[in-house]
């Protein structure tokens, strides 16, 4: 049945490149683009069309696990349908009843009594919530290595029907894995060789999650890594040697700038994809979940003419973010701002970014050392690495200068140790470095399903403890939030991610303690002294206003400060 000849596509009044556009998606993509068209959400063009085709509306929670392997996977997904347990009318207990996202057609009757035996009773459900269903069940891009039948493309349209090769499967599967990264919002795609399986995993709000895949998916393990290896521009053949390459891909409305990696370990070749998403959003300083007083402080930082701002924390604790939300901030027309990264996350307008290449002797200090040379007001470094980039950055600040930069460190006291640690000079540091930022990332409670429950005093105290806080801080405090899940946060209980932050300025105070070298732990309770706060209270204070938990900011911290 054509898209145009179904009669209730009449009232929506769409335009004929509309009616044309909508012939050219899956069943799963039709309602979507119609909610879209209609600035309508999903649920509500569920209704809508059940009123227009009579078709009864059911719930996921009524889709039916058991009956599952018992239907083709090629039927399932080439029309969008899943088994569900009738719970109105008149029917026989065995009888197979469907649900699917799209009105039915008169072949998907004769497809299903023919691969099932049973003529289906049709009834209709929200098309995402079948496709999660599948997704959950059948494992990602389960449909593209189906090995069984193929539907005759003289029964269904050539656009299902398209008669397919190995390789056509392959690239399918692999393209399924990115498009469903993009929609669980995961930072890299890891591929990992087992003795019996080819394990995918995404890193998603920080946390590693396992995808579910097709049972039959080893046996196409060499096939994939291939693919990814093209797609890379890398050489297939070598497989004893790291590789390192680059994808640039478009799905959706999502352009990704993928850096590909490959290690050969037991089992074959580990491949681990970071994937940045040239078309997210950049983030406000607000946005990134630093407080009124943390931003006040980050203003004055931006708004002197030269010094050095340092972000310290962690592999993926956001200290790129937090740089870029820093140069949009002070972006403007009388400032000439140069960034020197690897990668470029974010492109920013009326910005020159400089991309290091490390492969031809181009990196860190060789950059920023032609960068002073370009009369610039802002500098902002990806990271110091090394001796001699610390050097460049640090003097740079002192001649009339704004630097940015990252370090990785434990906490921000522990940047100073570790630029003198590097043979930077202790009187330079204090003279040039003016604001050093220590951050972490959490993951953000999920506000549709969390609870607040009763504390357990004895737990909270040792939590305290970790994050090196007085029993003080416990009181007054009845409850705190716990993480329960639910379907929009995928029953983890958290959605997103949210920042902890430990702002240290450097003083006269800490000037004497940082020229004669004393440790970390001393400056941090001299920053203390003025106001500093640290991470652990920095967390505990989201605990309060319920925007993450206890648990997950011990988690993140993991051990006392310093």
């Amino acid at each position: 049945m054509m898209v145009a000849e179904l009669t209730f596509l009449d009232r929506l009044k769409l335009s004929q490149d509309q009616l044309t556009e909508l012939e050219g998606l899956r069943r799963s993509e039709r309602l979507e683009q119609i909610a879209d068209w209609q600035n309508s959400n999903l649920s509500e063009i569920v209704d809508w069309l059940g009123d227009e085709t009579g078709m009864a509306v059911v719930s996921h929670e009524h889709f039916d696990l058991d009956r599952l392997s018992a239907i083709p996977l090629r039927i399932l997904h080439e029309f969008h349908c899943v088994p569900i347990k009738l719970l109105d009318g008149d029917w026989e207990e065995d009888q197979l009843a469907l649900a699917t996202g799209w009105p039915v057609e008169g072949i998907m009757d004769d497809w299903v009594y023919a691969t099932c035996g049973q003529r289906p009773i049709w009834r209709l459900a929200n098309p995402d919530r079948i496709s999660k269903f599948i997704t959950q069940n059948l494992g990602v891009g389960a449909e593209s290595l189906d090995e069984s039948f193929d539907i005759d493309d003289d029964l269904v349209s050539a656009e299902v029907a398209e008669e397919e090769d190995d390789d056509a499967a392959i690239i399918r599967f692999v393209n399924e894995v990115f498009h469903q990264a993009v929609e669980e919002g995961a930072t890299d795609i890891h591929f990992e060789p087992m003795e019996d399986e080819l394990r995918i995993r995404y890193r998603i709000d920080g946390l590693l999650v396992s995808v579910p895949v097709p049972d039959n998916l080893r046996k196409f393990q060499d096939a994939i890594v291939s693919r990814l290896k093209i797609m890379a521009k890398l050489n297939i053949s070598e497989r004893r040697l790291p590789q390192d390459g680059r994808i640039n891909l478009k799905t959706a409305e999502t352009i990704l700038d993928i850096r590909l990696s490959t290690m050969p370990v037991m089992y074959g070749e580990s491949i681990s994809l970071r994937l940045l998403n040239k078309k997210s959003s950049p983030l406000s300083l607000q946005q990134l979940g630093m407080s009124d007083a943390d931003q006040q402080k980050v203003d004055r930082a931006l708004g002197l003419p030269h010094g050095i701002i340092l972000v310290t924390g962690p592999t993926g604790s956001g200290k790129s973010t937090s740089l870029n939300a820093f140069i949009r901030k002070i972006n403007s027309e009388d400032r000439r701002i140069i960034t020197v990264e690897d990668p470029i996350e974010y492109e920013v307008p009326g910005v020159n970014q400089i991309q290091v290449k490390q492969e031809i002797g181009f990196g860190f200090a060789e950059a920023l050392r032609h960068v002073l040379r370009q009369d610039p007001n802002v500098i902002m470094v990806g990271e110091i690495r090394d001796r001699e980039t610390a050097d460049i950055a640090i003097r740079a600040s002192l001649t009339g200068h704004l630097v940015f930069s990252t370090l990785h460190t434990n906490d921000s006291a522990g940047a100073i140790t570790r630029l003198t640690d590097m043979g930077i000079e202790p009187f330079l540091i204090a003279s040039g470095v003016e604001l050093v930022i220590g951050q972490r990332l959490l993951r953000r409670l999920c506000q549709d399903c969390y609870e607040l429950k009763p504390i357990e005093r004895t737990v909270v105290l040792d939590s305290l403890g970790v994050l090196d806080m007085p029993d003080s801080a416990m009181d007054g405090v009845l409850q705190l939030p716990v993480a329960k899940g639910c379907e929009r946060c995928r029953n983890i209980g958290y959605k997103g991610r949210i920042g902890i932050y430990e702002i240290l300025r450097v003083t006269e105070a800490l000037h004497d303690p940082i020229v004669n070298r004393e440790a970390a732990p001393l400056m941090r309770e001299i920053g203390r002294k003025g106001g500093l706060v640290t991470l652990g209270e920095s967390g505990w204070n989201l605990t309060r206003k319920n925007l993450t938990t206890l648990d997950e900011v011990v988690r993140t911290i993991s051990v006392k400060e310093g």
